[in-house]
């Protein structure tokens, strides 16, 4: 399994798909850094550096900044995830790499959890480094929130879209070609995103009475499919100590269309935890039936 884990790496460092994250990454983070310059040099309200009011500012100012970082972070995180894995069984089943590793001593299922080990670890360390980045761009330019426990939890959730993304992806290869795949995935990606979008949107009281409630219901159904931004939200929500500072400070307010009105319970991730779960053994059960 260790060889098909080091197979998987060797194999997305020679993709493209690769590169032009890396690359694309490099570009966003160069931008980044001069956006979060220009909201981090907003005039404080008091010269005094050390004041309740600097150090609240420089609060609002670095939370801003990271929902800024991380709304494009968990896109290109996402993306690489999906297409990393979206023809890993009906692509090499058409190449015939299949015909010719499985018939040596390893069973089917070792080599589909080598394959998802492979894409889960490279996505992971990706996400790692993109996460401390923009972490980075915004302790520099503002203040980042949180100690190294918060820290922790909002990179587990934040990076906890790779192997969910990774496990839907590489089932639903079971049954698709990898371009009917690579549409299924983003499909299913665009309305995770699109349900918290219309969150967003309700929570800034823009569609108000009782004609916009089934908004509410078509956003919860959309969550429930695609989990993926509601863990997003959970993530800044985490990071930004919502709860603990609620009292203190209407973040809510200067966060504007990245409010977190909306923020998901322990349970709807203990929900997500068994969506990536369910779908990782649908996938290993149909892989081992399929005919190749």
């Amino acid at each position: 399994m260790i060889t098909i884990v080091m197979m998987t790496w060797k194999e997305m460092m020679r993709k493209r798909v690769m590169t032009l994250s890396l690359v694309m990454t490099v570009v966003f983070l160069i931008a980044f850094w001069f956006v979060a310059r220009a909201i981090g040099g907003i005039d404080e309200p008091s010269s005094d550096p050390s004041s309740l009011a600097n150090l609240i500012s420089r609060f609002e100012h670095g939370a801003i900044i990271l929902s800024l970082g991380f709304f494009f972070g968990s896109f290109v995180t996402a993306f690489l995830a999906i297409f990393s894995a979206v023809g890993v069984i009906a692509g090499e089943a058409e190449q015939g790499v299949l015909q010719a590793i499985l018939p040596r001593p390893i069973t089917r299922w070792q080599w589909f959890l080598g394959r998802w080990l492979g894409f889960v670890s490279l996505g992971i360390t990706y996400a790692a480094l993109l996460f401390g980045a923009i972490l980075f761009i915004a302790e520099f330019h503002a203040m980042v929130p949180g100690d190294a426990v918060t820290m922790l939890k909002s990179f587990a959730l934040f990076a906890f879209v790779v192997p969910l993304l990774i496990s839907v992806a590489m089932a639903g290869s079971c049954f698709f070609s990898a371009l009917g795949n690579g549409v299924f995935m983003v499909m299913l990606f665009g309305a995770g995103w699109l349900s918290g979008m219309i969150e967003k949107i309700t929570a800034m009281g823009l569609f108000e009475g009782e004609r916009f409630k089934p908004l509410h219901t078509i956003s919860g159904l959309l969550s429930l499919v695609m989990p993926t931004d509601a863990l997003q939200s959970r993530m800044l929500a985490e990071l930004f100590s919502l709860n603990d500072l609620k009292d203190l400070i209407d973040l809510n307010h200067s966060l504007g269309p990245f409010a977190l009105n909306q923020v998901p319970s322990t349970t709807f991730i203990l929900y997500a935890f068994c969506y990536m779960l369910v779908a990782l053994l649908m996938g290993i059960f149909f892989f081992r039936k399929k005919d190749l």
